[in-house]
């Protein structure tokens, strides 16, 4: 027979034994004399003066021969010694642990075992009511315990005695009903507890979630890596220290990596100086009246008592969010009114929490960590692909191992080239969904051959697209990056009008380097309200950071324009957007392109720490005529077309790529090849939307002066 199950008989013959010793309690206050109770143990006899010995939980004196050293007594003493014996075991029964971790008196474990009673044992509700000389109160009450047991003590009542304090029984006081004849009711969770079922209060089930301990997540501190490892054993020692001077840690990891920051919080409670079962609540979730914040608070703090738990108090997203400021007051009050071990995940220090507050920034893995995880995830044959994937990703090892795992049965019949595409696009894709939430992702198709720009700008972005996966050999190896601390990232400038190509060669560069571009929505980014663009702003790029995706903020001029001179609140907090952003630029490792059209208008200290300008000038004649010729694809149908008369349309490239689309469905519908009637209609419509000035006669088409057509 297993412990458990040894302490389970144990325990149930505790509570068969207090019962019994309910019931000639009630029989003798209820007027009535009954025999001793044969199904006791006649050796087993108890003085009244040891009563107070038992609820103590202390065990009377036992002779060699296992009989109590005590002279014969009533049957209710009787039925006291076969409580105290059947309480002499290890660990001791369920409610003399529940009395010590909640502090119960002599009186109040006396009065929780009726309550317990009645849902235990059908005879006992009769026996209350003859007790109370009523047929209906067939329930408990603080009058009835008050008269039943000795040492009773008023004070039990008071909210403050934790009877009340800790919710374990329910007081139903009805209209003017006195409180000392009010019906009293167990807490279904302290019943199931007394009979030795100890689980998570259900209230508590619906808002907190065990983190779950997969294959792949780290499961102790070997697991970790060694960055982290020296995180949780500063968290081990602070607990400890504070659990010392009695007083409740409350730990806040730092920084935008939540799967990492949760690792450290597993590891540190499994941890063997603490052993405990962490469970997540996300901060959103807390009540935001006073009364129901302090209910939750109280059943944390009494499950806290009953189960090795701790909590994570999940903060990460609405810490950045135009709520946050409301939830903190919400998280406050409860730290303030709850007991435990608390983790608390948010990007930024939170003041005002706890004087055991311990604040810790948790990373991602280093890159030399990142590299040992691939490694020992991916086959040797890999070759380089380990390094080709930390240069341009930052992942945390539970990423790692998902996407190596998943990727095992590839890599068998794979080769490098083949595994390097697979792993990369895995990659990818990981880190895509919150980036997706947040800008807008472009669908990178067009190539190198599809640009028409002068050599020396296209000279300029081979040389940026050849600067990204460079990184590491010149940050990492080289030792730049030991001497910087700004500047890190690949920043461009993209200047010109409309359509002269700017989006294109963003599409272009990540196209050419296998990388997510998202195109920044401004008016999701900026906010009206203070503080709050820059707060966006980090949410973008902490979660482009990770793929290293390219960010193209188109229309640049309106996010980045000339810091205004300060005349009131709202000018200074717009100035401290601009500086954020300079500062978030810098620090940013991927590559960050701007495009504007009014070059101008932008700040002239960000222009400064751009790495890159490439302008995009207007297109003169030949290049215009180059851009008709690649702006139909080899597949459609084309009459004989005049590149040079073509040419002599003021427009741009992506004007260009207009015409030559509309013209594609005119000649669609008409059932013919694109010619020069379709093009110089569709040039037409183009010339009136742009609303810029064209000679008629430049468009009409003379069948006399077409080549063929």
């Amino acid at each position: 027979m297993s412990d458990a199950s040894e302490w389970n008989e144990g325990n149930s013959a505790f509570l068969s034994a207090g019962l019994a010793w309910l019931r000639l309690l009630l029989e003798r206050h209820g007027g009535r004399t009954h025999a001793r109770n044969p199904n006791l143990d006649p050796t087993v006899e108890v003085a009244s003066g040891h009563r107070r010995r038992f609820l103590r939980g202390t065990t009377p004196a036992i002779d060699s021969s296992h009989r109590l050293a005590l002279p014969p007594g009533s049957p209710i003493e009787n039925a006291m010694a076969a409580m105290v014996a059947a309480a002499d075991m290890e660990p001791p029964p369920a409610l003399h642990i529940l009395a010590d971790r909640l502090g119960l008196s002599e009186f109040e474990r006396s009065l929780l075992l009726l309550c317990a009673g009645i849902e235990l044992d059908t005879r006992i509700p009769e026996l209350c009511a003859n007790a109370q000389g009523h047929p209906d109160r067939t329930y408990p009450t603080f009058a009835l315990a008050l008269t039943l047991f000795d040492d009773a003590a008023w004070d039990v009542l008071s909210p403050e005695r934790p009877m009340r304090y800790w919710r374990l029984i329910d007081i139903s006081q009805g209209g003017a009903q006195p409180l000392t004849t009010s019906p009293l009711r167990i807490d279904e969770r302290i019943l199931n507890y007394l009979k030795g079922l100890n689980y998570l209060d259900d209230r508590l089930a619906p808002l907190v979630v065990p983190f779950d301990r997969t294959p792949r997540s780290p499961d102790s501190v070997d697991d970790l890596p060694g960055s982290h490892q020296v995180l949780v054993d500063a968290i081990v020692r602070h607990v400890e220290r504070s659990g010392s001077t009695g007083l409740s840690p409350t730990i806040q990891l730092l920084g935008s990596d939540g799967v990492s920051k949760q690792a450290v919080a597993r590891c540190t409670a499994a941890a063997a100086a603490l052993q405990l079962q962490v469970y997540r609540l996300p901060v959103d979730l807390l009540p935001t009246q006073p009364g129901d914040l302090d209910t939750l608070a109280r059943l944390w703090e009494r499950e806290s008592r009953l189960l090795p738990i701790a909590l994570y108090l999940d903060a990460g997203d609405w810490n950045n969010g135009s709520n946050g400021d409301g939830h903190t007051a919400s998280l406050q009050r409860f730290l303030a009114r709850s007991d435990g071990l608390f983790f608390v995940d948010t990007r930024d220090v939170l003041s005002g929490l706890r004087q055991t507050t311990l604040a810790l920034d948790v990373a991602k893995p280093t890159k030399a960590e990142q590299h040992q995880a691939w490694r020992a995830a991916l086959d040797p044959a890999a070759g380089t692909v380990p390094e080709a994937l930390v240069a341009q990703f930052d992942l945390n090892l539970a990423t790692i191992r998902s996407i190596a795992g998943s990727s095992a049965e590839v890599e068998q019949r794979s080769d490098a080239g083949d595994l390097h595409r697979r792993l990369w696009d895995a990659c990818l894709a990981s880190t895509r969904p919150e980036l997706d939430v947040l800008a807008q992702r472009i669908e990178a198709k067009a190539t190198w051959e599809q640009i028409v720009l002068p050599p020396a700008e296209m000279a300029l972005l081979r040389q940026i697209a050849d600067q990204v996966p460079q990184r590491t050999i010149v940050y990492e190896e080289w030792g730049f990056g030991r001497r910087m601390n700004r500047g890190l990232g690949i920043s461009a400038l993209f200047a010109g009008d409309s359509g002269t190509g700017k989006t294109m060669a963003a599409e272009i560069m990540a196209n050419h380097l296998r990388l997510n571009l998202y195109r920044i929505d401004l008016s999701a980014v900026v906010s009206k309200y203070i503080g709050e663009t820059e707060k966006n702003l980090r949410r973008l790029f902490d979660a482009a950071e990770e793929g290293g995706a390219i960010l193209f903020f188109d229309e640049a001029d309106a996010l980045f324009g000339k810091r205004s001179e300060v005349k009131d609140s709202h000018d200074r907090y717009a100035n401290i957007e601009v500086n954020y952003l300079l500062q978030r630029m810098e620090s940013y490792r991927g590559l960050a392109i701007m495009a504007t059209n009014a070059r101008k208008a932008l700040d002239s200290a960000f222009i400064r720490r751009l790495r890159f300008i490439v302008n995009f000038p207007f297109p003169g004649i030949a290049d215009r005529r180059l851009m008709w010729e690649k702006a139909l694809p080899p597949e459609t149908p084309v009459g004989a077309l005049d590149f040079d008369r073509l040419a002599c349309l003021n427009l741009t490239g992506g004007s260009i790529s207009n015409v030559a689309l509309n013209a594609a469905f005119l000649a669609a519908r008409m059932g013919e090849p694109v010619t020069m009637v379709s093009v110089l209609n569709a040039a037409l419509a183009e010339l009136r939307k742009l609303e810029r000035p064209f000679n008629e006669a430049d468009l009409a088409w003379r069948p006399d002066t077409e080549t063929g057509g």
